[in-house]
C-alpha cells in the first residue's frame, strides 16, 4: 500500500475502535420532515425542469439548414 493510504486506512480503523456510544432518538416528526424535504427537491427539480424545457430541448435540436425547413 502506498503511504497515504496505510494512513487512511489506520484512521478509520482507530475511528471504529475509539467510537463511544450516542444516545439519540429521532421521533416520527423527523422522518416526516425528511419526507417533505426530499418530496420538495423533487417538485424544485421538476418546475425548474419545466419552466426551462424549451432551452434544454433546443440545445439538443438540429439547427435549421435553410430555408427548406420552413
Amino acid at each position: 500500500m502506498r503511504n497515504g493510504e496505510s494512513s487512511l486506512l489506520l484512521v478509520l480503523i482507530a475511528w471504529v475502535l475509539l467510537e463511544a456510544p450516542v444516545d439519540a432518538y429521532l421521533d416520527p416528526g423527523a422522518g416526516s420532515m425528511l419526507l417533505q424535504i426530499l418530496l420538495g427537491g423533487f417538485a424544485a427539480v421538476g418546475v425548474v425542469g419545466k419552466l426551462y424545457w424549451r432551452r434544454i430541448t433546443s440545445l439538443f435540436r438540429r439547427k435549421g439548414l435553410g430555408s427548406d425547413d420552413r
